[in-house]
């Protein structure tokens, strides 16, 4: 009997943390500058980071949705490292060198210094 009762006590236990783990998430919403579906895996791949459970990003709407962990990562954190990968948000630049470095048909309008940079091109 006290087994049982030692089992069922765990098991609540677990329900009980695994479920305020969940009301945790945090939804967020974003926009991200990129044009096509090859910047839409590559701008999900890299919001694919510890402590995000979902990301999608909309090709019409330049909008990302992100479900996070707000205890593990934060919504600078996840446009941080978008930028990385090459596309600009709300909050974060991509560095020039990695933004020319992106296929054609994923250069976006940039706007301000990037646009105004000399010999900045769209390719197009």
């Amino acid at each position: 009997m006290n087994k049982l009762l030692s089992l069922l006590v765990a098991m609540l236990a677990f329900v009980g943390t695994s479920g305020a783990f969940a009301q945790s998430a945090k939804k967020e919403t974003f926009k991200v500058y990129g044009n096509c579906n090859m910047c839409k895996k590559r701008i999900e791949k890299a919001a694919a980071i510890d402590g995000v459970s979902k990301a999608e990003w909309s090709v019409e709407t330049k909008m990302m949705t992100v479900s996070l962990d707000p205890v593990k990562v934060s919504s600078d954190a996840v446009q941080q490292k978008i930028a990385a990968a090459g596309h600009d948000t709300e909050k974060a630049k991509a560095a020039d060198s990695v933004y020319a470095k992106l296929p054609g048909c994923c250069q976006y309008d940039r706007k301000g210094a990037a646009a105004s940079a000399p010999g900045h091109q769209h390719h197009k």
